[in-house]
């Protein structure tokens, strides 16, 4: 019985000692080896930490970059006080104060002639004996050149130098808009001309810009005349266009004129909606529309 009773004992040791070797195997296995999910976690710790790592830099960069650019301003304020107290003398206030004064009567001068003139740029020319008007001219949102007139103040009203072109009649448009009662009336029609030239300059323009299959024969310097020459494309005929601009306040023609060897096609109902078009539609525009419907080459 004593014998049976250490074997039995002996046996319960061995078990458990085999059971301990066995977890301890386990466990380093466990440490060599680890789970899946294990695995995927610290590579996405290890992800985070590099991006907290360069967001960090970049914040040191910028927080650098802010610095210098604080310093840099201290330096340029603290230069540009340093002159500004060099310039200053006893009287320096007054001064100032006598330029804000006259400042605010010039500017308050100014206002009140733009207003009554229209909203056009004014300057006092000759020690206000006389006033430099500036008017601007633009198509389709474009601004393109500006004019300006000089106009004596006194004894009376007169026009003195300017950029005008020659083809406006500007003594004759102060004459009819009676520029000694109604200063804004002659500027009004006077900048109805303008623009009108301007336009129809810029329609010229895009035509031979965009259009490089139709020929312009003719055109003069006031834009008020154009002579066009279309290919029409199943029978190849050439047809002259002429757009005459009587009226010179406009941008569109008032008369339209077609000649051709086939007389018959002028009065064909397809030319006329060629002829309605040009005379309401700006003349590029038109000749892209007439292109699309087939009308000319």
């Amino acid at each position: 019985m004593e014998k049976l009773g250490k074997n039995m004992e002996g046996a319960t040791t061995k078990g458990v000692l085999g059971h301990l070797s066995q977890l301890e195997v386990e466990a380093r296995s466990r440490k060599t080896h680890p789970h899946p999910q294990q695995r995927s976690r610290v590579k996405e710790l290890k992800a985070e930490a590099e991006a907290l790592m360069t967001q960090r830099d970049q914040l040191k960069a910028e927080i650098q970059t802010h610095k210098s650019l604080q310093k840099l301003r201290m330096s340029m304020d603290k230069q540009r006080t340093n002159e500004e107290e060099e310039e200053m003398d006893e009287d320096s206030e007054n001064s100032q104060l006598l330029q804000l004064m006259a400042s605010h009567t010039h500017l308050r001068d100014l206002l009140h002639a733009h207003h009554l003139i229209g909203g056009y740029d004014i300057i006092k020319t000759r020690q206000g004996r006389g006033v430099c008007v500036s008017v601007g001219t633009a198509y389709e949102g474009v601004y393109l050149d500006t004019y300006n007139l000089e106009i004596d103040l006194k004894p009376m009203l007169r026009i003195g130098r300017h950029n005008i072109p020659p083809f406006i009649p500007l003594n004759s448009l102060a004459e009819r808009s009676d520029m000694q009662t109604n200063m804004r009336a002659f500027l009004d029609t006077l900048s109805r001309h303008l623009n009108a030239f301007a336009g129809r300059k810029q329609q010229l323009k895009f035509v031979k810009e965009q259009q490089k299959s139709v020929e312009v024969m003719e055109s003069n310097v006031l834009c008020s005349i154009l002579v066009l020459m279309f290919t029409v494309p199943r029978e190849k005929t050439a047809v002259l266009c002429t757009l005459d601009y009587t009226d010179h306040t406009r941008c569109l023609p008032t008369r339209v004129h077609f000649e051709c060897e086939d007389k018959e096609l002028p009065d064909s109902p397809e030319w006329k909606k060629n002829c309605s078009l040009l005379m309401e539609t700006p003349v590029h525009k038109a000749l892209t529309t007439m292109k699309k419907m087939g009308n000319i080459v």
